[in-house]
C-alpha cells in the first residue's frame, strides 16, 4: 500500500472535518491537529485557509473527473457513454467519495470563486453528455437526477433504502440506453 502524503493528509483531514463539523468548523488549527501534523508542516503546504480549500476543491474535481472518465471508453461510439459513466460513478463511487465532497462545501461558504474548477468539469461533462447521441434534455435529466441522489446523500436528505437506491439507478442507466 503506497504511504500517503502528508498533503494528501491534510486534504482528507479537511474534508472530514467539514463532512463531520461543517465548513466553520474548517481551521488550520483543526486539519493540522486532525492530520497529526504540525502548524508549521500544514502551513508548508497551505498558507491560508483559502489555499487549503482551493487545494481540497481541485482534489475533488480530479478524483470526480477520473472517476468519470475512467468508464468512458471514447473509441467507443455507443449513445449515452457519457450518462451511464457519471450514473455508474455514483453506484459504485459514491461512498468512497463522500468526505471529498466537503471541499465543494467549504468552497461554497469561503469563497464561491473556488469552485471554479468543478464548475468546468461539469461544463464539460454535460458538454459530453449533450453531444453523445441522446437527446440532449434526457441527458441532462439523467445528470440533474443523478446530481440530485448525489446531492441528497451528502446532506442526508432523504436518503434512500438500498434497494431502492440501486433500482434507481438501474433505471437512470437504462434511460441512458435509446431504444
Amino acid at each position: 500500500m503506497p504511504r500517503v502524503s502528508k498533503r494528501q493528509k491534510l486534504l482528507e483531514a479537511a474534508a472530514m472535518i467539514v463532512k463531520e463539523q461543517g465548513s466553520d468548523a474548517l481551521t488550520l488549527d483543526a486539519v493540522a491537529k486532525k492530520a497529526e501534523v504540525s502548524k508549521g508542516g500544514l502551513l508548508y503546504h497551505f498558507s491560508t485557509k483559502e489555499a487549503l480549500v482551493k487545494a481540497l476543491v481541485q482534489h475533488m474535481n480530479d478524483i470526480y473527473k477520473e472517476n468519470v472518465e475512467s468508464f468512458v471508453d471514447e473509441e467507443d461510439d455507443e449513445v449515452g457513454k457519457w450518462a451511464r459513466a457519471f450514473i455508474k460513478v455514483l453506484h459504485d463511487k459514491s461512498i468512497e467519495n463522500q468526505t471529498i465532497s466537503g471541499g465543494m462545501l467549504a468552497a461554497q461558504g469561503i469563497n464561491p470563486q473556488l469552485m471554479k474548477p468543478l464548475q468546468e468539469t461539469y461544463a464539460d461533462w454535460q458538454y459530453h453528455m449533450e453531444h453523445d447521441g441522446l437527446d440532449p434534455v434526457d441527458a441532462t435529466i439523467l445528470r440533474l437526477a443523478v446530481d440530485g441522489l448525489w446531492l441528497s446523500e451528502i446532506f442526508g436528505l432523504g436518503v434512500l433504502p438500498q434497494t431502492l437506491r440501486k433500482q434507481v439507478l438501474e433505471r437512470l442507466e437504462e434511460q441512458s440506453r435509446p431504444k
